[in-house]
């Protein structure tokens, strides 16, 4: 590590990155260099340990290096009879090889793989390299445990191991394996034989779409705590494992503990996602045959669709079901759910549906509606393969008519050529119609005002019309009851990949007239139409990141007509045919051109009218942004016009080009859109360029074009509250709800830090008085202690804004209330309400004698009992959650799974926070773990990203969830499995005690302010290993939220 740390060195540094750890020596090495200047950072408590000891590991080679061999073990012993006494090395030194029974090498040879159990090595099947298949042989023999990740598997590999895996299966080792059906590689003679006669484990994914399983990898655990593995390009093939020009690298447990670990907690995450299904050669024997053949090229479907194929939904897809319940859950039976085309808008319909019948305990009747035959065909087969069954529904379209009327997928126009007078409006139980942005329609209106089932889900991709309408706003109040994210659709792998190359323009915007929210089209327009300079530009830069231009099925997105025309007439000029259209264009005229460009006869369509259906081709593989957009539902239309997938398609590029803005513009909106990131996370990325996104996809963007959005960002971060008072003056909304709905402005605008308050902001803007009549009766002489407690209270206002469930928000809007009962006076429920929000108020207890003495005090000061109410409101109608009863011993509890909390409303509700033992919070500190003695529970508060910062390897993979329902929890450092603490953690029921876990994503937010928890709800004990720290792994009694997941889960799903 320390190569230039030497305090003897001579050398000078040279510039460049370093992680070194600050010594008297690196000081004294960097005076040496006065003309050039050093950064460097505190190392954070949970990385130092590792730091520091490679550092002393360093210096102690380097001792031993300088030392005679003869006083080696002297000298060690030397500096151990310091750090660890009881571990000096005997003379020698000896090395333990191995620990075996006394007759055991008699009767097996224990054979030792070429390379040293504690090295590393790259293995590239060089001549001077041990060969692979030997080498595996051997770390077969002496392994406890062999785990194989590999994306498809063949008898000629299978059949090199026959010895050393027979001896595995012989003395009761484990083999796990886990591969693919991809490209129908996999031959299921390999497989039958792995299960058959090595008795291995074997979990196989049937995906057809796409693998995201391209992994080859073997981990051999032993005991001893010296497991190997192995991580490289063969895949369990002859030529892979032995003349291959394959490059395998060797791990091991003692020279890569961080990577070992990573490895193992990877597997075992994977071994639990439903997309890898047991394998039985009894019983899936044909499914296997048929994946192969399907994803080989050589089986055809069969006619119904129906593959017998279990469907499990992607994470992204759960969350959107979530979010559906949450809907209905709030009494709102009429929803949108929004994705792009090619993501499984039809398959969330289909789970859906699934779900309501089995919640209703029976068969639902079934409507669903499009206005292409093809469609209605293929959204069928979807139903029938969830539902798991060949004969489900009946298609209503052309010639086919239904004989049941029980599950009827109809065209628009085969119901309307019925009476609809003579149709039951409440013959269906739920109804779904697809493409839902053909709502404007008569046809559909008509259907639509027609029934009336219990359940109404309406699908698109586009949920703005060509008119500008937004269907959300028509038909659903203004609600999107779930919308898919595009870097959900990008880790899903449903969508191509995309490279988005930010190129500076060269042209100055600054100066353009800028009116509500954007620029003037006009000017925008000038400034564009006739700039060759920028043309040419943007031809030099395109050839630059297109392979060929000839080939390319580009569409470029301009701000008007006359822009259109030019760019493509100067484009023509280049060479490169192309063509303008908007929505002034005749459609025969746009019809063609869309065929030309299929054809490649035209390579690139300059468009206005951004939201022309037309316009939605899937072999479009480049998108040109020539006009600044701040919309971000703009902006993930004009590059999903070729994120969906399609023949000879790897990947969609993307060329933006970027001018100096107005001050006003924003950048983090198109970014934020891309990525997820909130500003302070996205201002980061920017400077580190993009280095966490999606697989596949990239973000380039040059120097000026870099320098210009980090600038825009930073000057977006301090955002004023000076214009922010104003923007809120201009609405004049008194009430919070009606101002955030009005101007767009989410609830974390107000509440970016604790010194906001939605109160303070009207009063800045003059919208009401600083003091109600109350408050300067009450304050008289003592104003200033007045205002100083309610100041104080207002700092708490957004440590309530995560509240997200109805029953807790109508409490507290209950306990603040003028005219609220006493304390003695509420429900037990109730009470424990009380002291959730007391607590939250005064963490410390306020200094009050009573509950009463304190609400008393809060409703003194009107302004913030009405924010309260307000704020608590808010969150509970925006909530996505929907909250269980913990059940059991807790079911008295307001607490609820799924639900979010802060710790002391957390502590409050267990009766481990009250004015009675108000110090009994300190435990809480001690590693985020509380023991709740009234209730009998032990909470354990957990942040998953303890060290978002560093991303170390050292940290991670301490908490984190195997899957939905498995999660993986350390103890306290000083925690043994013998101590009492210990031994209630490993059986709770033998203790009388239950468990809950809540977790966090990160310790604060990108603005500062703590996060809360989401509650987990209720574990059980499975299974633990190690002591100080002790890891267990713990079964959640209900599978975690899917946005939880996704954040908590150590692989990416």
């Amino acid at each position: 590590m320390n190569t230039f740390d030497g305090e003897d060195s001579q050398e000078l540094l040279p510039e460049g990155l370093y992680e070194l750890l600050h010594t008297n020596g690196l000081s004294a090495r960097l005076r040496a260099v006065p003309d050039l200047e050093a950064t460097s950072t505190d190392i954070s408590s949970d990385v130092s340990p590792e730091a520091l000891s490679r550092h002393v590991a360093e210096a102690v080679k380097r001792l031993l290096i300088d030392t005679d061999a003869g006083d080696r073990v002297a000298k060690v012993n030397q500096l151990l009879t310091v750090i660890d006494p009881e571990n000096q090395v005997t003379p020698g030194p000896l090395q333990l090889e191995s620990l075996h029974r006394p007759d055991a090498l008699k009767r097996r040879q224990l054979r030792r793989p070429t390379t040293k159990l504690s090295d590393s090595a790259l293995l590239t099947n060089g001549k001077d390299d041990p060969n692979l298949a030997a080498e595996i042989r051997a770390e077969i023999e002496s392994a406890d445990t062999v785990d194989l990740l590999c994306a498809f598997i063949r008898w000629t590999g299978i059949r090199l191991l026959e010895p050393s895996l027979d001896a595995l299966k012989a003395r009761g080792g484990k083999f796990r394996v886990i591969t693919t059906t991809y490209m129908g590689a996999t031959e299921r003679r390999a497989i039958d034989q792995l299960v058959n006669r090595y008795g291995a484990e074997v979990k196989i994914s049937y995906e057809t779409q796409a693998t995201r399983l391209h992994a080859k990898a073997w981990l051999f655990h032993r005991k001893t705590g010296f497991s190997t593995a192995y991580v490289g390009s063969s895949n369990l093939s002859s030529a892979a494992m032995l003349d291959g020009l394959e490059w395998n690298v060797r791990l091991s447990n003692i020279g890569t503990p961080s990577l070992l670990q990573k490895f193992a907690i990877t597997f075992d995450s994977y071994w639990e996602q439903r997309a890898f299904q047991s394998y039985d050669p009894e019983t899936d024997a044909d499914k296997l045959d048929a994946a192969l053949l399907r994803n080989g090229g050589t089986l055809t479907p069969a006619p119904s669709g129906y593959t017998g194929l279990e469907v499990a939904p992607y994470l992204h897809q759960i969350e959107m079901l979530e979010d559906l319940e949450a809907e209905r859950n709030k009494g709102l039976h009429r929803n949108l759910l929004v994705a792009a085309t090619g993501t499984g808008k039809t398959v969330i319909a289909a789970l859906d549906y699934k779900r309501l019948c089995e919640a209703a305990g029976k068969d639902l009747s079934l409507l669903f509606i499009a206005h292409r035959r093809e469609i209605l065909q293929q959204s069928l087969s979807t139903y029938r393969n969830v539902m798991q069954s060949g004969s489900f529904g009946e298609l209503f379209v052309g010639k086919h008519k239904p004989q049941e009327w029980q599950h009827v997928f109809a065209s628009v126009q085969s119901l309307n050529a019925r009476k609809l007078a003579a149709f039951d409006p409440s013959k269906f139980d739920v109804v779904v119609i697809d493409e839902f942005h053909h709502s404007s329609a008569k046809t559909y209106r008509k259907l639509i005002d027609h029934l009336t089932p219990q359940e109404f889900l309406g699908l698109t991709a586009t949920p703005e019309r060509g008119d500008g309408i937004h269907v959300a706003d028509e038909f659903f109040d203004g609600r999107t009851a779930s919308e898919l994210r595009l870097w959900d659709a990008l880790d899903a792998d449903l969508l191509v990949p995309f490279h988005y190359f930010g190129v500076s323009d060269g042209v100055d915007l600054s100066a353009l007239d800028w009116k509500r929210g954007s620029y003037d089209l006009q000017q925008l327009s000038d400034v564009y139409t006739g700039n060759d300079a920028r043309a040419a530009k943007i031809i030099n830069e395109m050839q630059g990141k297109v392979t060929s231009t000839e080939h390319m099925r580009a569409i470029g997105f301009c701000v008007s007509v006359q822009h259109a025309k030019y760019m493509a007439n100067v484009f023509n000029k280049a060479g490169i045919k192309s063509a303008a259209v908007s929505g002034l264009t005749d459609d025969d005229e746009r019809t063609l051109a869309l065929k030309q460009l299929l054809k490649r006869e035209i390579n690139c369509i300059f468009a206005v009218d951004l939201f022309n259906e037309g316009l939605d081709l899937p072999q479009v593989d480049t998108i040109l942004l020539l006009r600044p957009t701040q919309s971000a539902t703009i902006f993930i239309q004009q590059i999903g016009r070729g994120l969906r997938r399609a023949k000879d398609k790897s990947v969609l590029t993307v060329m933006d080009f970027i001018g100096q803005q107005h001050r006003e513009f924003r950048f983090d909106v198109r970014f934020r859109a891309m990525t997820g990131y909130g500003r302070k996370q996205l201002e980061k990325a920017v400077e580190e360029e993009f280095p966490f996104l999606p697989s596949g996809s990239q973000i380039v963007l040059d120097r000026v074009a870099r320098d210009v959005v980090l600038t825009n960002l930073k000057a977006q971060l301090k955002l004023n509250k000076l214009k922010l008072v104003a923007d809120i003056k201009s609405y004049g909304e008194l009430y919070l709800a009606d101002y955030l709905a009005k101007s767009g402005h989410e609830l974390k605008t107000i509440y970016k830090s604790t010194k906001n308050s939605w109160t303070e902001y009207l009063r800045l803007a003059g919208l009401v008085e600083w003091m109600s009549p109350a408050e300067a009766a009450i304050a008289g002489k003592l104003y200033d202690v007045a205002s100083a407690e309610e100041k104080k209270l207002l700092t708490r206002m957004a440590s309530l804004i995560h509240v997200d469930d109805r029953e807790r928000a109508d409490a507290y809007s209950k306990i603040v209330a003028e005219d609220s009962p006493a304390y003695a006076e509420l429900t037990p429920r109730e009470q424990t309400y009380a002291r959730m929000l007391f607590f939250t108020l005064w963490d410390n207890g306020g200094g009050f004698e009573s509950y009463d003495e304190g609400f008393t005090t809060l409703r003194n000061f009107p302004f913030v009992c009405s924010e309260i109410a307000q704020v608590v409101a808010l969150g509970a109608a925006s909530s996505k959650r929907t909250g269980k009863s913990l059940g059991g011993k807790l079911a008295w509890s307001p607490l609820q799974s799924h639900l979010t909390y802060g710790r002391y409303e957390v502590l409050a509700a267990l009766g481990a926070k009250s004015l009675d033992t108000i110090q009994q919070t300190k435990l809480v500190s001690m590693g985020g773990v509380a023991w709740c003695e009234q209730s009998r529970t032990d909470a354990f508060f957990v942040t998953i990203n303890k060290d978002e910062a560093n991303h170390s390897a050292t940290t991670m993979y301490k908490d984190y969830a195997l899957s939905p329902d498995i999660f993986h929890w350390e103890s306290q450092n000083a925690t043994s499995p013998s101590s009492p603490v210990g031994k209630r953690y490993l059986d709770p029921r033998g203790h009388d005690s239950q468990v809950l876990i809540f977790t966090r994503d990160t310790a604060d937010d990108e603005t500062g302010l703590t996060m809360p928890y989401t509650s987990l709800g209720q574990v059980d004990y499975i299974q633990h290993k190690g002591e100080k720290p002790i890891a267990i792994t713990w079964k959640l009694h209900r599978p975690m939220p899917a946005d939880v997941y996704a954040d908590a889960a150590a692989v990416a799903q």
